[in-house]
């Protein structure tokens, strides 16, 4: 379940990625951990993303956060680039990895599975479609907890 404050820190936080040349990827808050995380994966859209890129991040959100006062407690804030073996979030992402194996994990059993592997064939408002042994599997998007490309494939 999302943090109600997400949808509030993705809006200070993607102007502040697209000045940099960044994109936002994912925003996660950890409140089970003391003091609290906010992890911020981003990715630059030219090149792969630099230490500096998140060093960059880091400082102009922060520095957003605080002034705005958006977190009213004391919080760990990680940026980060997600790497190649990630979570398939955005519609770039699945435009992106079409054609690549894929893991798609249910968060409760779909046809008494909950975790499927094959080729991504696309993503749509209804459910990841993938091919596996001949076969084109379409998994509802309501059952997906998260489609990782599948680097052991």
């Amino acid at each position: 379940m999302t943090h109600p404050l997400v949808p509030e820190i993705i809006n200070l936080a993607k102007p502040i990625a697209q000045k940099l040349g960044l994109e936002v990827v994912d925003i996660i808050f950890q409140t089970n951990k003391k003091p609290p995380v906010l992890r911020v994966d981003i990715r630059n859209t030219q090149t792969d993303t630099s230490l500096d890129n998140c060093e960059q991040m880091s400082r102009l959100l922060e520095e957003t956060l605080d002034s705005k006062e958006i977190i009213p407690s004391t919080y760990v804030l990680e940026i980060s680039s997600p790497g190649i073996s990630r979570q398939l979030i955005t519609d770039r992402d699945f435009i992106s990895f079409k054609g690549f194996p894929v893991v798609v994990e249910t968060h409760t059993p779909y046809r008494k599975e909950t975790q499927w592997r094959g080729n991504l064939q696309a993503r749509d408002e209804k459910a990841i479609y993938i091919h596996k042994k001949g076969k084109i599997i379409n998994i509802p998007l309501e059952f997906v907890e998260k489609v990782e490309f599948d680097a052991h494939s």
